[in-house]
């Protein structure tokens, strides 16, 4: 079996269709041109290359707490996709059951964007997401993650993290948020996505100086608890990336055998497909 017809299940990925779903007046950054793409045609994208379903998370770029997208295109493609979303920090319980509902099985957290402070009230809506058996998903950066430790250690919440935790790639291995977040993998209280290289590499595409962290991460987090994700379609790429050649990046990296288990078995059964 050729590597792009191996069944895949990608595992972060973005739709934006503001001329159906106009951007929201108070958003920080409004994605254009390449960085947009509808469902519909992502499905397109995802015909070319074998991937059966996709984990859509929403954007605090464009959309912020407007779900709307979203939550119409897994309604529009049952089985195919599943959503993250980015709720507002007191989102009741109530609210949180009607996403689940309607295929959303966790909520966002982007300190990476907004800063440790925004969120630093989270810890309610973290038990609500632990009552719900829902995904806490959080896109940190350099050592954010220890700044989350405390709550996590409170609220036995599933937890996973964006981008394999986007470390500083000047600070090496031990630079103590990515150990805090291999610590977290050993513990088998997370996953983590190995996904983002260009939002944390210094040397462009293939990204080859990420790989001693993606290594890592597979190491503490084992096969089990690591999942493929695109990033598609790249918003705020410093270059022009696509999907095939992002994709060759996990072929060189990984055996058949760890292919199969990162880009099918975990997502299959971590995100319910």
């Amino acid at each position: 079996m050729h590597f792009f017809t191996e069944p895949k299940i990608d595992s972060h990925c973005h739709v934006l269709e503001p001329s159906r779903f106009p951007y929201g007046a108070q958003v920080s950054y409004r994605p254009a041109g390449q960085e947009m793409g509808s469902a519909k045609y992502f499905q397109e994208v995802m015909a070319c290359y074998a991937v059966k379903h996709a984990l859509l998370v929403g954007p605090n770029s464009g959309y912020g707490t407007d779900n709307r997208c979203l939550l119409e295109a897994i309604a529009a493609a049952p089985g195919v996709f599943k959503g993250i979303a980015v709720v507002p920090n007191d989102c009741s319980l109530d609210a949180l059951s009607a996403f689940k509902s309607q295929g959303v099985i966790g909520v966002a957290f982007n300190p990476s964007l907004m800063g440790f402070d925004f969120y630093s009230n989270i810890e309610p809506l973290l038990r609500r997401l632990q009552q719900l058996d829902m995904w806490a998903q959080f896109q940190v950066e350099n050592d954010l993650l220890l700044d989350f430790l405390p709550m996590l250690a409170r609220v036995d919440v599933k937890v996973m993290i964006d981008h394999c935790g986007r470390p500083n790639l000047n600070a090496g291995l031990s630079q103590p948020g990515f150990q805090a977040l291999l610590a977290l993998g050993r513990e088998g209280r997370a996953v983590v996505k190995l996904s983002g290289f260009a939002k944390f590499s210094q040397v462009g595409y293939p990204f080859s100086d990420t790989r001693i962290f993606m290594d890592a991460l597979v190491r503490d987090f084992g096969v089990s608890h690591c999942v493929w994700a695109s990033d598609w379609p790249y918003l705020k790429a410093p270059e022009r990336l696509d999907y095939g050649p992002m994709l060759k990046i996990y072929e060189t990296a990984f055996s058949a055998s760890e292919r199969r288990a990162m880009m099918w078995d975990a997502p299959l059964k971590n995100f319910g497909f």
